[in-house]
């Protein structure tokens, strides 16, 4: 089932050196023409009718993604048919997703090569990923365990990861009939084999930052 998360006071949140706010527009629903406004270094998304702002992510962050989206594109970002990869996919870093009004920017996606046969030059995709993962900082998580998760449901995204790199955690939800399931939750140095990447052992201790 999905858990909602502890959301905090409406408005801007800042810890943690992450900033996520809602930007006044009026009552109109934002538009991609708000978004473009937005600076390069600013993350911008549009989520029901809503734009929201965020700084780039601090080092915590980061890692986590580096190194994870290394050790997934090592074992699966491989050519279709190559003998040495359990399993085809196309991964990519904070790509633009556009779903109808809304426009997400998950930290890592995943497409399988079955349903996405070659990698297109675009700036945004409309087809949705088969797997996202969400790093989040205290001030993102309201966003990224909330209103995000369920635009993913409704865009029948199969897998989703939250990854927390204070806490060390990683949440594995799996859809199921349109809702979130806890396929399975790991904390701090565990050998990890996660859904739908379990072909593989991942080791979180490396994703981390030293105390």
């Amino acid at each position: 089932m999905f858990l909602p998360r502890a959301r905090p006071a409406d408005g801007a949140t800042a810890r943690g050196g992450a900033i996520v706010a809602p930007v006044a527009i009026g009552k109109r629903r934002a538009t991609y023409e708000d978004l473009a406004k937005v600076p390069d270094t600013m993350v911008a998304e549009i989520i029901d009718g809503e734009l929201f702002t965020s700084r780039r992510p601090a080092s915590p962050h980061t890692r986590v993604t580096t190194v994870l989206g290394s050790d997934l594109l090592g074992a699966f970002d491989r050519p279709p048919g190559d003998p040495a990869s359990p399993g085809g996919s196309w991964f990519l870093v904070e790509p633009e997703l556009h779903f109808g009004d809304d426009v997400l920017v998950p930290d890592l996606a995943g497409w399988r090569q079955s349903r996405l046969p070659v990698l297109p030059n675009v700036t945004a995709f409309t087809l949705a990923p088969d797997w996202v993962c969400e790093v989040i900082s205290p001030s993102t998580g309201v966003i990224d365990g909330g209103r995000k998760m369920r635009v993913y449901a409704r865009e029948q995204v199969a897998h989703l990861w939250i990854i927390d790199p204070i806490l060390r955690t990683l949440e594995v939800y799996r859809l199921e009939d349109g809702r979130w399931m806890v396929a399975s939750t790991h904390a701090g140095t565990d050998v990890v084999r996660a859904e739908p990447f379990d072909a593989i052992e991942l080791r979180p201790e490396r994703w981390w930052l030293e105390s």
